[in-house]
C-alpha cells in the first residue's frame, strides 16, 4: 500500500528498554556523582583486600576450594583478609588466576574511572586505559617467567595464572633465552617511545664513541633535554645532487692534493678514500686545504643561549573550568529547542575548548541540515549566549556542529604553548604557535607552507597579541643565524619593543639608524630592497642548481658551494607590517605592487610576509591582495561583509573576541583562541636576547638608490653609465624594441637596475620617453649610426 500523500513525517517509535533507560540516567549529573562515589570507595575496598591477601593469603588458601555460594553463605567458614570473604575472593581471583602482583593496576583504573564520574579531568581515560595494559601484560609476564619455579608450590602466584600461561608458551617456544630477549627489548621499545630522556640517557655511556655534532636544544620547564641530531656514521653516503665522485685510488692531476679523513676527524689507516666535484665552478677547486665537516651557521654566535620558558607567565593558573552542569544544560536546552521545530537527533556529544564548546549533533535520517543551519539565532536565544556558529556538516566528521562560548572563558598562556610536546618536538622549518583549538590541541603550522599571511580583525580583538605570538614563537624555536624579521610598525608603538634585538634578528637597509620601520618612504624603499635580495637570491639558486631555499642552504652546509663564488648561508626573512591599512591609505600602489611582488615569487627563496589591519574593506584588502595571501587570520569583526572580505566566508563575525580566531588555511576553517603573551613577558624576552653577544651591526638588505623611470631625461648622469650599457643598446637597436622587461630577461639582472639602463638609453637619444605599459620607440635605425653614438661615450 501507499503512504498517503498527506504524511509529511513518518513517526519513528522510540525505544523505552531497561538498558536505554539506564544509559539515559546517566546523563543525570546526581547519578553520575552517587555512582562516582560508590566507585571510588570500591576502588579503596579493593586495595585493601589486595594488601591483606598478601599477608593473609596462605591462610586463607584452602577457603577458595568450594564454590563461590557455598563461601558466601556459609557463616561459619571465617577468613583472615580484613575485608572478609568477598574482598579475600577477589584478592586471589585478581591475583593468582589473573595478572599476579600487576592486579593492582585495576585499583588505579577503577579510581580513575569514579573520579572522571564525579566530574575532575585529572589525566586521559583511554590512554591510561591503554598504557595501564600494556604494563600490566609485561609485569605479569617478566614476573611468571623469572619466579615461576620458586613459587609454584606456594600460596602466591607473582606473576598469576596470566602470567604463568604465557611464559611457558613461549619459553615452549622460543626458549628462555628468547623469552628474556623480548622482554627486555619490549621494555627499551616502551621507555624510547613514552619518555624522551630515556634514549640521551642510553646514549650517554656511548658518547665518546659517537661523533661529535652540534646539539639540538630542547627547553622544558624543568630541564634542558640535549637530542644529538647524527649518530655514528661508519660510511660515505654519497649525494646525487652533489655529483660525487668517489676514487679508491689518490690522483694528483686535478690540482687537488690533501686527503679527506671522514671518520670524527681523524685519519683512518686503513681507508684512503678521494672526493672531488664533477665539473662545477661553484664548488671548493684548486685549494690545498679544503674545510672539513660541515659547516654551522650558529658558530658566529655559538655561546647564544635560546629564551627559556621560564620568561613567560602561566597565566591558566587563574583559569576556571566548565562545570558539568553547564554542559548538560546546553545540551539540554539545544535538543528542545531542536524537538520544538519538529527536529530529532540521535545523539550529542561535547568537546569542551578553551573559549567554546562544540557540540555534534547526529540528527535522525531524514532530517535536513538547512534546517538546524537556519535556527543559529533561536539557539542562541535559547542558550543566552553571546553568539553561536553552526558548521553544518562538519568537514569529514559526519555530524553537525553547534559551537557554543564558554561562561567562563580561558586564557591560553604562552608558556603553555611552548612548553607543549608538539610544539618542542615539532620539525617544521618555521614554526609558528598560534594557541589552542577548540579540541585543546597546540595549533603549529610551518610558515614555509604558508607561505605568507594576512592578519586581520576588529579594533581590539587581540590582532597585536597574534603577531606576538607568531614572533615568540620563532624567536624561540630559532637561532639569530638562521631568520631575520623586518618589522613594518606606522603607529610606531606596537612593535617598537623589538628594537633591543635588532643586531641578533632583525634585517634593515644599511643607512638606516632606526632598526623598526616606521616611515612610509622608508618602507617603500625596503620592500624595494627586499625585491633586490630576492632577486640576488634567485641568481644564487640558478648557479647553484637547487629549487629552493632549504636545497640551497643544504648544499651550503656541506660545503658543495664555494663562498668565494659568492655563495653565502640565506637566513629566512619574514616582513611584518602591522597597519597595512595606513601604508595603503598613504602611499597606495608604491606598497601593494612590491608586496604583491614579493608574495608572488619569494617563497622559494625564504622571504615571507604576514600583513595585519584593522580595517578589513575592499579597498585596503584588495584582490591582488587576496589572491596572494592565501593564508588568513580573522580575529572578531563587526559584520559578515568584513568576515568575507577577510576569509571569502561568514563566521568571524559570530567570534567572542579575546583572541578568538578562525584559521583558514587552503579552504578550511579552524577555530582557535590566540596565545596570550602579555608585554612585560615580550620585555622579558627581548631583554634576555639583547643582553647576550650579538652580530656587529642588523642584517643588511641591499642598497636602493630609488626609483629613477619618473626623471626626466636630463637628470640622468651619463658620466656614470651602467657597465651593461653599450651591449644593452645593441640589444635593443637589433630588437627594434626598448623594453626594461627586454634588458632584464636578455641579461639576466633585476628590474632596478633594468630601469636605470633604459633611462640611460633614453638620455643618450637611444630610445624615445615611456609611453606607458608600451615599449618605447627606438630612435636608432641601424647598428652603424648607433656605433656613432657611443663614440662620443667611449
Amino acid at each position: 500500500m501507499q503512504k498517503k500523500n498527506g504524511n509529511k513525517k513518518e513517526s519513528v517509535p522510540k525505544k523505552n528498554t531497561l538498558l536505554s533507560r539506564l544509559r539515559n540516567s546517566f546523563y543525570d549529573y546526581k547519578v553520575r556523582f552517587a555512582s562516582g562515589l560508590l566507585i571510588v570507595a570500591f576502588s579503596f575496598y579493593l586495595a585493601v583486600a589486595f594488601f591483606s591477601f598478601l599477608k593473609y593469603g596462605y591462610a586463607d588458601r584452602s577457603k577458595f576450594d568450594i564454590p563461590f555460594w557455598d563461601l558466601i553463605f556459609d557463616a561459619d567458614i571465617k577468613v583472615e583478609n580484613f575485608t572478609g570473604k568477598f574482598g579475600a575472593y577477589l584478592s586471589d581471583l585478581f591475583i593468582n588466576n589473573g595478572f599476579g602482583l600487576a592486579s593492582f593496576s585495576i585499583i588505579f583504573l577503577i579510581f580513575i574511572v569514579g573520579i572522571r564520574m564525579l566530574g575532575a579531568r585529572i589525566i586521559p581515560l583511554k590512554k591510561t586505559l591503554l598504557h595501564t595494559l600494556l604494563i600490566s601484560i609485561w609485569v605479569s609476564v617478566t614476573l611468571g617467567f623469572f619466579f615461576l619455579n620458586s613459587l609454584t608450590d606456594k600460596y602466591l602466584l607473582l606473576g598469576g595464572y596470566h602470567g604463568f600461561l604465557v611464559s611457558n608458551w613461549l619459553k615452549s617456544i622460543i626458549g628462555w633465552i628468547g623469552t628474556f630477549l623480548i622482554i627486555f627489548l619490549t621494555l627499551i621499545v616502551y621507555m624510547s617511545v613514552n619518555f624522551d630522556w630515556f634514549i640521551p640517557l642510553v646514549k650517554k655511556p656511548f658518547k665518546k664513541y659517537l661523533p661529535k655534532t652540534q646539539p639540538s636544544v630542547i627547553e622544558n620547564d624543568d630541564e634542558l633535554i640535549e637530542m644529538d641530531e647524527n649518530v655514528a656514521v661508519n660510511e660515505l653516503n654519497v649525494d646525487d645532487e652533489m655529483n660525487f665522485i668517489i676514487k679508491e685510488k689518490i690522483s694528483d692531476d686535478d690540482g687537488l692534493n690533501s686527503d679527506i679523513q671522514l671518520y670524527n676527524g681523524e685519519t683512518d689507516p686503513d681507508i684512503e678514500l678521494r672526493i672531488e666535484k664533477a665539473v662545477s665552478e661553484e664548488v671548493f677547486q684548486g685549494f690545498d686545504n679544503i674545510p672539513q665537516g660541515d659547516y654551522d651557521p650558529t658558530l658566529d654566535l655559538s655561546s647564544y643561549k635560546m629564551p627559556g620558558v621560564d620568561l613567560l607567565d602561566d597565566h591558566k593558573k587563574e583559569n576556571a573550568q566548565v562545570k558539568e552542569e553547564e554542559l548538560i544544560f546546553n545540551k539540554n536546552k539545544i535538543v528542545k529547542t531542536l524537538e520544538d521545530y519538529k527536529i530529532q537527533i540521535k545523539s550529542i556529544k561535547a568537546t569542551v575548548g578553551p573559549t567554546v564548546t562544540l557540540y555534534e549533533l547526529v540528527p535522525m535520517p531524514g532530517v535536513r541540515i538547512s534546517r538546524i543551519k537556519n535556527l543559529e539565532d533561536d539557539i542562541a536565544l535559547s542558550l543566552s549566549a553571546l553568539g553561536i556558529r553552526i558548521i553544518a556538516p562538519i568537514p569529514g566528521e559526519g555530524t553537525i556542529g553547534i559551537e557554543v562560548p564558554n561562561s567562563e572563558p580561558e586564557v591560553v598562556s604562552m608558556k603553555s604553548i611552548i612548553s607543549s610536546k608538539k610544539f618542542q618536538t615539532t620539525t617544521y622549518e618555521l614554526p609558528i604557535a598560534l594557541g589552542k583549538t577548540i579540541s585543546n590541541e597546540t595549533f603549529v603550522m610551518d610558515l614555509t607552507k604558508t607561505p605568507h599571511m594576512l592578519v586581520a580583525g576588529a579594533t581590539g580583538q587581540g590582532k597585536s597579541v597574534g603577531l606576538n605570538a607568531i614572533i615568540t614563537s620563532l624567536l624561540y624555536k630559532k637561532h639569530p643565524s638562521q631568520i631575520k624579521f623586518v618589522l613594518v610598525d606606522p603607529k610606531k608603538v606596537e612593535l617598537n619593543i623589538y628594537s633591543k634585538i635588532e643586531h641578533h634578528y632583525l634585517a634593515k637597509l644599511p643607512d638606516e639608524v632606526e632598526p623598526i620601520i616606521t616611515d612610509v618612504q622608508r618602507v617603500v624603499n625596503t620592500l624595494h630592497s627586499l625585491t633586490i635580495e630576492m632577486e640576488n637570491r634567485y641568481e644564487l639558486l640558478k648557479k647553484a642548481h637547487t629549487r629552493n631555499i632549504k636545497e640551497y642552504n643544504q648544499k651550503f652546509v656541506k660545503r658543495v658551494l664555494n663562498p668565494e663564488k659568492g655563495h653565502r648561508f640565506l637566513p629566512y626573512i619574514i616582513v611584518i607590517i602591522d597597519e597595512f591599512a595606513d601604508l595603503i591609505m598613504t602611499a597606495g600602489k608604491e606598497v601593494e605592487l612590491p608586496i604583491a611582488r614579493i608574495a608572488q615569487l619569494a617563497r622559494a627563496v625564504g622571504i615571507h610576509m604576514i600583513i595585519a589591519t584593522q580595517r578589513p574593506s575592499t579597498n585596503i584588502i584588495t584582490g591582488v591582495i587576496k589572491a596572494n595571501f592565501p593564508t588568513r587570520v580573522a580575529f572578531k569583526v563587526a559584520s559578515m561583509i568584513d568576515s568575507r572580505t577577510i576569509l571569502d566566508s561568514p563566521g568571524a563575525n559570530q567570534l567572542i573576541g579575546r583572541g578568538d580566531m578562525l584559521v583558514s588555511q587552503g579552504g578550511d576553517l579552524i577555530r582557535v583562541q590566540c596565545a596570550f603573551v602579555d608585554t612585560p613577558e615580550v620585555e622579558r624576552i627581548v631583554d634576555y636576547i639583547g643582553g647576550q653577544k650579538g652580530f656587529p651591526t642588523a642584517h643588511e638588505l641591499p642598497e636602493y638608490e630609488g626609483d629613477l623611470s619618473g626623471q626626466e631625461a636630463g637628470e640622468v648622469d651619463l658620466s656614470k653609465r651602467d657597465p651593461m650599457f653599450e651591449d644593452a643598446a645593441k640589444v635593443v637597436v637589433s630588437n627594434q624594441s626598448g623594453s626594461t622587461s627586454l634588458i632584464q630577461r636578455r641579461f639576466s639582472i633585476g628590474y632596478n637596475r633594468a630601469g636605470r639602463i633604459i633611462d640611460q638609453l633614453e638620455a643618450a637619444g637611444i630610445v624615445g620617453p615611456s609611453e606607458g605599459s608600451k615599449a618605447r620607440q627606438v630612435l636608432i635605425a641601424d647598428e652603424m649610426a648607433l656605433e656613432r653614438i657611443l663614440d662620443n661615450f667611449r
